[in-house]
């Protein structure tokens, strides 16, 4: 296998096209090809759902979206990717799926003739011409990631996701927090959503509303709620507590969930997208994992911790619940042990890979 002259690539593309957490995490991998490569242009394909993400974006010349998976048009616009593709003229493609359609398409392109010189992706096989020294289909995405970007000579040093928000919106963001008295460090932001068709990945509202009232208690000066359309009944129950519960359901762009928790004392959160986007302001974030496996949802960075119950049930992935005590895993989760811990994840003692009082365990 050659070596990669990473000085000789001039044009790029970069293929996302997974779920928006799983982008928010592959931000990180696309800071690195950005500083390996400021001589290059570089292209990002991603979904049309993603694409609003990269908006205001400097590391790449040209963000574009092609929906490849649509069931309607999948055939009609994979001919379309490959024609865009193949225009494109791309020295290098680094491929971040795991699915075989990617593949797929740029096989075609290779068997035509047409694919880029010099090619990466996850899986590695055919067709790339570099592999990566990791393909466990089980591991998590980000060393993955990395170890397809490793395999060209890329350093992987990005430890959290990076994204750009619209520079308008700083103001905006600023205005909030003085409005609210949100001071540094005396608030904590608490995620209690998760889509309304995994409801087994909810902690509860009950548990979320007394862990607030406890940190109220132990001085926390406010209570921050971050939530999304699922979540307004959830987060309106818990904003019932009081006033020193800010209540920003409905509020927030996507993009906006970061620089709102840079000043938070620390995040708590169920497994959601949400918590992805949090985890990009790199302050102390814990997820609360039960029907799935931290191993390969928790969010990236070095002071997220993920906690999940040791049963033999965990990381069912299920929608309703066999277990006879129902929903143990969240269960065991309860919020007078995760008050005691807050100020351990705070000062960085709550770490990944800890057997923990209760039958927990931390990722």
């Amino acid at each position: 296998m050659n070596a990669v002259q990473l000085d000789r690539v001039r044009r790029v593309l970069v293929i996302k096209w997974s779920a928006l957490g799983d982008v928010v995490t592959a931000s990180a991998l696309m800071e690195d090809i950005a500083r390996a490569l400021p001589h290059a242009e570089i292209h990002l394909n991603t979904q049309p759902n993603c694409a609003g993400l990269f908006a205001h974006d400097p590391r790449f010349s040209e963000v574009w979206a092609i929906d490849v998976r649509s069931k309607k048009r999948r055939w009609a616009n994979s001919l379309a990717w490959l024609k865009k593709v193949r225009a494109g003229h791309y020295d290098l493609v680094v491929d971040l799926q795991r699915s075989d359609h990617s593949r797929f398409l740029l096989t075609l392109l290779w068997l035509a003739g047409s694919a880029p010189r010099i090619r990466v992706g996850n899986r590695g096989g055919l067709p790339y011409t570099h592999q990566p020294g990791l393909r466990d289909p089980r591991a998590h995405a980000f060393p993955m990631m990395q170890s397809a970007l490793q395999a060209i000579g890329i350093p992987t040093r990005t430890l959290h996701p990076v994204l750009y928000p619209a520079p308008d919106r700083a103001p905006f963001i600023e205005q909030l927090r003085r409005e609210h008295g949100l001071d540094e460090n005396d608030y904590v932001v608490l995620l209690p959503g998760a889509a309304a068709a995994h409801p087994l990945k909810r902690w509860g509202t009950q548990r979320f509303s007394e862990l607030a009232q406890r940190l109220h208690q132990q001085g926390m000066e406010k209570i921050v709620l971050i939530g999304g359309a699922d979540e307004v009944d959830v987060c309106a129950e818990i904003a019932a507590l009081g006033e020193w519960v800010v209540n920003l359901n409905g509020k927030l762009q996507l993009l906006d969930i970061a620089p709102l928790c840079a000043g938070a004392a620390a995040i708590v959160g169920n497994d959601t997208g949400t918590a992805h986007f949090a985890s990009i302001a790199d302050r102390p974030l814990l997820v609360l994992c039960g029907p799935t496996d931290p191993r390969r949802v928790k969010p990236i960075g070095p002071r997220v911790v993920a906690i999940q119950a040791v049963l033999p049930c965990i990381s069912c992935y299920a929608k309703t619940c066999s277990n006879p005590d129902t929903h143990a895993c969240m269960k065991m989760i309860t919020p007078e042990w995760l008050s005691a811990q807050l100020p351990n994840l705070i000062a960085g003692d709550l770490k990944s890979g800890q057997d923990l009082p209760g039958s927990l365990r931390s990722f």
